[in-house]
């Protein structure tokens, strides 16, 4: 097996905790409290997003009914490291120790977990939250069979070009609480839809104000006005406009496509941001086959994003390399499209991410939780692939080592389940399993 990559195959099924942790129906499940070991009495139990410590105490969480680690030299020596009846201890923003719950040592305040499980804060390693207006018209037309003859992402870049610098902001910040609801601690975003030197430089700076992962997508589509010349805005792109962005971005990325950018353009675009210090990423071999995914090993990319259509060749060269296959099933329940088949990426041993690919037009969701549902029911997953793709997957597509997991040095970034176990992310689709989150070592949720 490579380091850091679920074995090939699906996994054993985990068995739940021998005790039924959950209470039966018409009876809650006992509430999570927390106790402060110089006092020793219960604090009531916290509903309030207030953080149950103060950055600077340790913090134990105990009885937890599943842990996943993403550590295999522990628990149950799974890629996902499950511990059942498990502990962590959280010192300022760090995990400090995980393990059983009976070997958890003393610390500043006491959290009952109240035998739910315990997952890493989901890493989502791609989205387009830089963005103002709506598309509903073009997805119900797109549901109902109807045509529609609007402008797609040009609907979008006209929207965002007219919003303030105070309302893509606000939508930036809705986006990221609502993602953080549901237990993403990481997120990645992009520009994309400005699309001109001034708009893409705006539309980084207000993500930078909100996330560290910031990508510059300027090659997003051809707008109109360059319609008639693509050579010319190409120039754009790895000229003008990658000097006022590359500032505020820590990546590069191009949507490689028929319709937007050929191998050849993406090529000059990512050489160019990488000229710059920006590391590349590529929309890739989405909608029809094509260069992007063999050029993003060829450039080293951190990821190679959607691979719905891949050739053997693709499968081979993502293989054999860093770049992390990122697929986004957001995007093919939004379109109705071909699901990317997972199935056949893991078995060849492709590091795979989920993500949302949350944008307004073709993947207009924000929860990981349900991407992990869909990946499992529609593209050939197990839940605990799934879980690593959607944590550990997701930070090795943004080249993280501090998120993604929970193991000791690690950011202490987590999500506390209203359930016994991670498999009841697939098991219970779309209901809100999120109970609490913390985030840097602070409950946040």
């Amino acid at each position: 097996m490579t380091p850091g990559r679920p074995g090939p195959g699906p996994l054993t099924p985990l068995p739940l905790p021998p005790t039924t942790l959950l209470k039966p129906p018409k009876e809650t499940t006992p509430a999570m409290t927390t106790t402060n070991a110089a006092t020793a009495t219960d604090a009531a139990t916290a509903t309030d997003g207030t953080a149950i410590t103060d950055g600077a105490a340790t913090t134990v969480i105990t009885n937890i009914a599943s842990l996943v680690t993403n550590d295999p030299s522990l628990g149950d020596g799974t890629p996902i490291g499950l511990i059942q009846d498990a502990a962590v201890v959280i010192d300022g923003d760090r995990v400090s120790w995980v393990g059983e719950s009976s070997k958890a040592p003393a610390t500043d305040n006491a959290v009952d977990a109240g035998g739910r499980a315990v997952v890493p804060g989901f890493v989502d390693s791609h989205s387009h939250l830089v963005f103002a207006g709506d598309r509903t018209q073009e997805f119900n037309a797109r549901m109902s069979g109807r045509a529609y003859s609007a402008g797609g992402i040009r609907t979008t870049v006209a929207a965002t070009r007219a919003a303030t610098d105070a309302e893509l902001s606000a939508n930036v910040a809705r986006y990221l609480t609502e993602a953080l609801h549901q237990g993403t601690t990481t997120l990645e975003t992009k520009s994309g839809y400005g699309l001109t030197a001034q708009d893409e430089a705006r539309a980084l700076r207000i993500a930078r104000e909100h996330t560290d992962e910031v990508t510059y997508l300027g090659a997003h589509i051809v707008p109109p006005e360059y319609a008639d010349d693509p050579a010319a805005y190409v120039a754009l792109v790895t000229g003008e406009m990658l000097d006022a962005c590359a500032p505020y971005a820590r990546w590069v990325d191009v949507f490689c496509e028929k319709g937007a950018f050929d191998g050849d353009q993406a090529r000059a675009i990512l050489t160019a941001g990488r000229a710059k210090g920006l590391h590349p990423r590529v929309h890739a071999n989405q909608l029809s086959y094509g260069p992007g995914v063999r050029l993003a090993v060829e450039l080293d990319a951190a990821s190679a994003d959607h691979c719905t259509h891949l050739t053997d060749a693709d499968i081979d060269a993502l293989a054999n390399s860093e770049t992390v296959a990122t697929l986004l099933p957001g995007a093919e329940f939004s379109t109705r499209a071909t699901w990317p088949d997972a199935r056949r990426l893991l078995d060849a041993g492709v590091t795979v991410a989920l993500s949302t690919d949350c944008n307004p037009g073709s993947s207009f969701t924000s929860s990981m939780p349900f991407c992990i549902a869909l990946a499992v029911r529609d593209m050939g997953m197990t839940p605990d692939e799934a879980i690593w793709s959607a944590t550990a997957g997701g930070a090795t597509a943004l080249r993280r080592s501090d998120v993604g997991r929970i193991t000791p040095g690690a950011r202490a970034d987590l999500a506390l389940l209203d359930a016994p176990s991670h498999v009841h992310l697939a098991y219970r689709p779309g209901v809100p399993l999120v109970s609490s989150v913390w985030q840097r070592g602070k409950r946040v949720r």
